[in-house]
């Protein structure tokens, strides 16, 4: 007993940490959302925030963009990780996870930058369709829907990368070889094992894109402007161009509980699949 009282009492500072520095704030700004010393309640600021045209649109836009993001981030990482994990080499291996995690070295605002260069009607693509003649004049890549996912998902997919890698090496290889003498096909061998015994890292790599993207400003901003608005930018205008600080509050809460929402609809999914499975 005493031995696991001591084990809880290591784990105290991270605990104080966590609810001063994560617990209270979000609470403070939940509390804040629903109701202000000044004006009292203020729950209609949600329903104002749900029936405006212009938040509506940055909502969907957000949420949609997101969940694309996460999906293609899933079928270009899953098999990138494989790839990855199948390496016998160890020093090629490094190698190679070395290149994935130098993209989350870089700056993001200079990640983002870079994208001006290669979508501007100066930039690479524009100059490639010139020359070849599939083009009359520059075509507008920036500031679209487009150009705002092509961006998040660069910023983005080396965290799915490493989390499905994570999970992968956790496989005992002793698996899929079993499966391979009883009979199973490449597809079989993808669908009733591997995906099964990598849930964790699917759902863990899917909630790290999904929140990094709803609530990414710099890409959003750069590649997007006010041409395409999300949740972020639209929470910035709130708190420096109109100071609405009540309805930037709700914005932040709406994101909040989106992300847990996608994360607990995940895992459902994700556990009902591998039950079925």
């Amino acid at each position: 007993m005493p031995n696991k009282m001591k084990k809880y009492t290591l784990l105290l500072p991270a605990l104080v940490f966590l609810f001063i520095f994560f617990l209270l704030p979000i609470l403070s700004t939940i509390v804040e959302s629903v109701y202000q010393p000044q004006k009292g309640w203020v729950v209609g600021k949600y329903l104002q925030f749900f029936t405006q045209r212009v938040s509506r649109i940055a909502y969907t836009r957000s949420l949609t963009i997101s969940l694309l993001v996460t999906i293609v981030a899933l079928a270009i990482g899953y098999p990138s990780a494989m790839a990855i994990v199948s390496v016998p080499n160890d020093s090629l291996k490094s190698l190679l996870m070395t290149l994935v995690v130098f993209p989350l070295m870089t700056n993001p605002v200079a990640r983002t930058f870079s994208w001006l260069a290669v979508l501007g009607r100066e930039g690479m693509i524009n100059n490639l369709l010139l020359s070849l003649r599939l083009i009359d004049s520059p075509r507008r890549f920036l500031y679209t829907p487009g150009a705002v996912f092509f961006g998040l998902l660069q910023l983005f997919l080396p965290l799915m990368i490493i989390s499905l890698v994570s999970a992968l090496e956790n496989l005992p290889k002793e698996v899929p070889l079993a499966a391979k003498s009883l009979g199973a096909n490449a597809f079989n061998l993808f669908t009733r094992i591997y995906i099964p015994l990598t849930v964790e890292g699917i759902v863990a790599g899917s909630t790290l894109v999904f929140t990094g993207c709803i609530t990414a400003y710099v890409t959003p901003a750069v590649l997007g402007g006010s041409r395409v608005l999300m949740l972020s930018t639209l929470l910035y205008q709130k708190t420096s161009v109109t100071l609405d600080w009540g309805m930037a509050t709700v914005i932040a809460v709406v994101m909040l509980l989106t992300t847990l929402v996608v994360n607990y609809l995940s895992r459902k999914i994700s556990t009902l699949g591998v039950s079925k499975g």
